[in-house]
């Protein structure tokens, strides 16, 4: 089945954070709070995607305040946080959205995203993603996380729709 294929059958959205939504650097204050730098590309292709009636969710492995008020910022829908386990909290969500993994993309870097590949409709490593990332992904794209990967993403899903 060819990307496009199946960009066509994707409802859902989903998104790892750090390295996808960011660049994966962690940065933090001399006070030690952590600070996030988001690309306004990626949250303008969500703000499309969202209007184009289709959902979103992050899952991600660290908590953070400041990503739950980025999500809410986009109105991402779903925003699992503190999730390791990967395919455990993808079950849950497509459990809570009422899709199928069919009707799912995951957008990715690390290790712990791949292990989520394997069960989604449309698997997408960001550009820069270690490369047993890159091996399992039906996509790559070709900006790196935090750089408007995930505005590439959108913009191939919706894309795909249309045509």
């Amino acid at each position: 089945m060819t990307v496009t294929e199946r960009a066509r059958r994707i409802k859902l959205l989903i998104m790892d954070c750090d390295g996808v939504l960011t660049d994966g650097r962690l940065y933090f204050s001399a006070a030690g709070e952590e600070l996030k730098v988001f690309h306004a590309r990626d949250g303008q292709g969500i703000v499309e995607w969202h209007k184009a009636g289709f959902r979103s969710a992050i899952i991600s492995g660290r908590n953070s305040p400041i990503v739950e008020m980025r999500g809410k910022q986009l109105g991402i829908e779903f925003i699992l946080q503190g999730r390791k386990e990967k395919i455990s909290a993808f079950n849950e969500l497509i459990a809570i959205a009422g899709v199928t993994a069919d009707e799912t993309a995951f957008v990715g870097d690390d290790t712990p995203d791949a292990e989520v590949f394997p069960f989604v409709g449309l698997a997408v490593a960001v550009g820069d993603a270690h490369d047993a990332v890159k091996a399992a992904a039906h996509h790559m794209t070709k900006l790196d996380g935090g750089r408007g990967a995930v505005r590439e993403v959108i913009d191939l899903l919706i894309d795909a729709k249309k045509g």
